[in-house]
């Protein structure tokens, strides 16, 4: 509850004093001028970092590997585009962060490790499926890491002979 209070209010209420400030100093016409030239920047950058993120996803999936890291990077591009979108120079300083590849990689990596996101897949390619697991509270138990393999006896290969009818 706290954290939609400060962005909600908090964060809308600040982004305004800052933009009446700098608007004061530089003038109000600089100031929107400004605010415009981020968002046309903040747009081609994430044109242009979403389509690299999607190659690799691609790349990893036909390889059978599951694009983890880069689905939660494309989510992160999503929301700095947004943030991007909103004027506001704090708002635009948190969508270029995310827009960036070391910090956004990074920032990735971290909610990987920490557990906050897990990815399953199936090593044949099939589903993927990337989950935000609640909250950044303490952990309370219930998950289990492991792997399995289902065996089956092999098929028998097309117009070969069946162990059955070898064995009359």
């Amino acid at each position: 509850m706290k954290g939609v209070f400060l962005l909600f209010v908090i964060m809308p209420i600040v982004e305004m004093w800052l933009l009446i400030e700098v608007g004061s100093r530089i003038g109000a016409l600089y100031t929107i001028g400004l605010v415009m030239l981020t968002a046309v920047i903040g747009i081609n950058i994430l044109r242009q970092q979403g389509f690299a993120t999607m190659n690799r996803a691609q790349m990893r999936m036909q390889q059978g590997e599951i694009p983890g890291q880069e689905l939660i990077e494309g989510f992160m591009l999503a929301i700095g585009g947004a943030l991007l979108l909103t004027p506001g120079f704090i708002t635009d300083t948190i969508g270029f962060l995310l827009l960036i590849p070391p910090s956004r990689q990074a920032l990735a990596r971290y909610l990987i490790r920490s557990g906050q996101i897990q990815a399953w897949g199936s090593r044949g390619g099939g589903f993927t499926f990337t989950s935000f697991r609640g909250g950044f509270g303490q952990h309370r138990g219930g998950y289990y890491e492991g792997e399995y393999t289902r065996e089956e006896p092999p098929a028998t290969p097309l117009g070969g002979p069946d162990k059955d009818s070898q064995k009359k």
